[in-house]
């Protein structure tokens, strides 16, 4: 799966300009409110129309303002779910889920079997929930519908605009869990829009902030805690007191600039270990130096018990 996003658009009071490549797997697309976020998801999945620029999914053009091409939702072939996923209150959750095949004319057999495989992934059996209303579901369940609705078409891509915001801490976490089941079983991508930096720690692969309708940085969510590319990202972070603990923590993470001198009796550990592991089989307080290799066993990184410390007590 591929998403290409090149795309710019004049908003009240700043001008959307983003541009970004995903491929399979989830990805967040994190910052404050108001900066643009779902401004972006709505011209991916034809709701809005940029003022320029291209979006393309698998080689397939969506949006081309110079080739005037602009398919409509239907033809995306994208799942949406919206900030306010509400359900039709006078459909059953088998006609809500059947709402987009119907659409696209999919026969009734075709349209039960699938609605029969999405409530099996979610553990709500056809037999006991198909025939229920809205109101007879918890938030949580309505929840799910809500993403198996977005998924009844089979997309390559889901988009979810802050899909857990409504929802008790505990369903929430249970949801999370549940997307990232669905994202990996139904081999799709999940893009979503958070503006909850533990969240997009939990379920994605890399995260995009964004600030006034631009891109500050694009990265893995360890790296963006890690190493936020500029103030503004740092501040939201530590502001929602985000911190790595030593299970999350690799040698890599952790190594200072490697001088080119390795002493006989120095240990040497991979980049991608953990600092738990590391201190399991090594003796830190007995070596100056530990060396740090890559998978090629080049060395590029120096470990010491203070870089350790500082590292594990360093909050972001």
């Amino acid at each position: 799966m591929s998403l290409k996003v090149n795309i710019k658009k004049r908003l009240g009071n700043f001008n959307l300009d983003v541009a970004f490549e995903t491929e399979r797997g989830v990805f967040a697309i994190l910052g404050a409110s108001g900066c643009g976020k779902s401004m972006t998801l709505k011209c991916i999945a034809g709701i809005e129309t940029p003022d320029e620029g291209r979006i393309e999914l698998n080689g397939r053009v969506l949006y081309d303002s110079a080739k005037k091409i602009n398919l409509t939702p239907q033809k995306r072939r994208v799942g949406y779910m919206f900030q306010d996923y509400a359900l039709f209150p006078n459909m059953t959750v088998e006609e809500n889920i059947s709402v987009v095949p119907k659409i696209m004319k999919w026969d009734k057999e075709r349209t039960k079997k699938r609605v029969r495989e999405l409530m099996d992934i979610v553990n709500m059996p056809y037999e006991e929930y198909g025939k229920k209303y809205p109101k007879q579901l918890s938030g949580g369940q309505q929840q799910r519908i809500g993403v198996l609705r977005a998924l009844a078409v089979n997309p390559p891509i889901i988009l979810m605009d802050e899909p857990f915001g409504a929802l008790d801490p505990i369903t929430r976490e249970i949801l999370q869990s549940e997307v990232k089941k669905i994202q990996t079983e139904l081999n799709i991508s999940v893009l979503f829009i958070t503006h909850d930096m533990h969240e997009a720690m939990k379920m994605a692969d890399r995260v995009i902030f964004m600030d006034r309708g631009r891109i500050l940085q694009e990265a893995a969510p360890k790296e963006m805690v890690l190493h936020p590319a500029n103030e503004e990202i740092r501040k939201f972070i530590s502001l929602q007191e985000v911190t790595l603990s030593g299970d999350q923590l690799t040698a890599g993470d952790m190594m200072l600039p490697y001088h080119g001198i390795i002493s006989a009796d120095a240990p040497v550990v991979s980049a991608t270990e953990g600092i738990r592991e590391i201190s399991r089989n090594i003796d830190l307080s007995k070596y100056k130096q530990i060396y740090v290799k890559d998978e090629h066993g080049v060395p590029v990184g120096e470990l010491s018990m203070e870089s350790i410390i500082q590292s594990l007590l360093k909050k972001v």
